[in-house]
This record gives structure tokens, sequence and C-alpha cells, in this order.
């Protein structure tokens, strides 16, 4: 057999229907649409949904629950993960998951599942725990301890502002100005001193 030989299978591909080509085809003027209608006008789409008017079913069901707004997402970590990317001894914090690139983002807050085994003792800082989860980490020799977010962050701050080093400030002495008046200079004083002392000679007799 060769590629050539090769056929589809019968009724997998169909010849063009060609409409709107005169009445000899069968399919001309109205091109099998039929006649007036909105089925029949260009650019026609149902809405999704939609039964001609009648309620619709996703109307006619019952609701069932309901939306909680203030729910809370949280960044899931299971106990096989951690085995297998920290070594023993290690402390996981948010922040380390979120550079080791096992969490995403840093705005969900972090919940410890127990999926998996653990085997080593690891100091696991996180906003919440399974109670299989902390049960597990604790009997390895490790430690649960839960954070809050206001704590979290306070300890995220503190992390960043010690990794960054502290450039060395250059000291600049500043010159205090006053209004005070220089203070007389004692040796033009004593000039004028010497100056006044060599003028009192008496008068001439002749003038008494």
């Amino acid at each position: 057999m060769n590629l050539s030989d090769l056929k589809p299978p019968k009724g997998a591909k169909h010849a063009k229907k060609r409409v709107g080509r005169g009445y000899g085809s069968g399919n001309g003027v109205t091109s099998g649409r039929g006649d007036k209608g909105q089925k029949s006008r260009s650019g026609f789409k149902r809405k999704r949904g939609f039964e001609g008017g009648q309620m619709p079913l996703h109307r006619r069901l019952p609701k069932r629950g309901f939306y909680n707004p203030f729910r809370v997402e949280y960044a899931v970590v299971n106990l096989d993960t951690l085995a297998e990317r920290f070594e023993a001894g290690a402390v996981v914090t948010p922040e380390v998951l979120c550079e080791r690139g096992i969490v995403r983002s840093r705005r969900k807050p972090i919940k410890v599942l127990a999926r998996g085994e653990i085997d080593r003792a690891l100091n696991v800082k996180a906003h919440k725990f399974s109670g299989r989860a902390a049960e597990k980490i604790q009997a390895a020799g490790g430690s649960a301890e839960v954070l809050t977010r206001a704590a979290a962050e306070a300890e995220s701050e503190s992390t960043e502002t010690s990794a960054v080093e502290a450039s060395p400030e250059e000291t600049v002495e500043s010159a205090v100005v006053t209004d005070e008046a220089p203070a007389p200079d004692a040796t033009a004083e004593g000039d004028q001193g010497e100056a006044g002392a060599g003028d009192d000679s008496e008068p001439p007799a002749g003038d008494a």
C-alpha cells in the first residue's frame, strides 16, 4: 500500500454548498434560510440560554449556596514539598517560600497541608496549618508557628531592611551663624588708649 492509495472514509468530506446563485441550484434567492424572520437576517446570533421568551432554565432552577465577599484565599503548601526543598533545621517563612518559587505571591497568606511525609525537623512559620500537618511537623522534631498578617508583614520589612547594607554617610560640619556683632579688637583699643594718654599736655603759662 502506498500513501497515494489512502482515501478518506465515506461521509468525511462534503461538497461545497454554493447558495444564492439562482433557482437551478435549489438554494437561490433565500439561500436556504427560509423567508422573513430574525434567523434570516445577516448578523443573527442567538443569546446564550435564550429560550424564545419563556423563563430560561438558569432562572427556573433554585439558587444554591452563597458567595462570601470576605473569604480568605490561601496559598497552599504541602509537607512533601517542604521535605523536598528544605534541609533539616531550616526556617521556613512566607518570604523564603516566595524566593524559592514555591508560592507565587506574597499577598496571599500561607496554609500548610499534610500531603506526603516529612522526615526532617523544620521550623515552619505560616498563617495556618491543618491539624494533621502540625502533628507531622512536630513529630519530626520541628515546630509549627502560626503567624498573623501584621506580624508577617513586620517580619518581612525587617528582613528587607537588614538585607540592604547602609551606605556610609558623609559628615558635614555646619557653621553656626549668629546675629551678635564681632568683639572689638584688643590691640586696636590699646593703641587708641596710648594715643589719648599722649594728648593730655598742660597749656602754656602765657595763656593763663
